[in-house]
């Protein structure tokens, strides 16, 4: 056994503690960060005198290649009612509609007023929605009982079905007014 390791140490503990008791300084700079032969090397590595380097290169960013130009779709003039100047939007059904529902498997029939704005269908008991191409969709509650309906409108009438939640099932007719 050496000698370091009689006393409890380590040989790389050993060399430790013989490099911070040398005497010599060029043996002991590359371990702080310093140079030999530069004397006024900090521990953070520079001298305060020189200049800072200007950081790792940067790469030339690639020449931009000009664009072939976009070709953009023709537009449509906006009317400012939801609906576009070719008459698909859903604005053509905005109004009040009455509508009459007659039950097939129960004898309900029942005729209430709708309004549609902007594709919203909004009643008393009912709320749902028309596309532009017409086909709608609602649920409603009628005294605790679900009810949805299907259909589909033109401009100026409507029709669908209902089912509700008792089992009654129906169609409904409806009239822009």
């Amino acid at each position: 056994m050496t000698s370091s390791r009689k006393h409890g140490l380590s040989v790389a503990a050993a060399t430790m503690l013989m490099l911070a008791l040398c005497s010599d300084v060029g043996l002991a700079q590359g371990a702080t960060g310093g140079s030999i032969g530069n004397d006024n090397k900090s521990l953070s590595g520079g001298s305060g005198d020189e200049p800072r380097s200007a950081g790792p290169a940067r790469r030339a960013k690639p020449e931009r290649r000009e664009a072939a130009p976009r070709r953009e779709a023709p537009r449509r003039a906006a009317r400012g009612d939801g609906e576009s100047s070719g008459g698909g939007g859903v604005a053509k059904f905005n109004g009040t509609w009455s509508v009459t529902s007659v039950g097939e498997t129960c004898s309900d029939t029942l005729t209430t007023t709708a309004v549609i704005s902007n594709g919203r269908i909004t009643s008393a008991n009912d709320t749902g929605t028309i596309n532009a191409n017409g086909v709608s969709s609602t649920v409603g509650n009628y005294s605790g009982i679900t009810v949805t309906a299907q259909g589909r409108a033109s401009a100026t009438t409507g029709s669908g079905t209902f089912r509700r939640s008792d089992g009654c099932v129906g169609r409904w007719s409806s009239r822009k007014q």
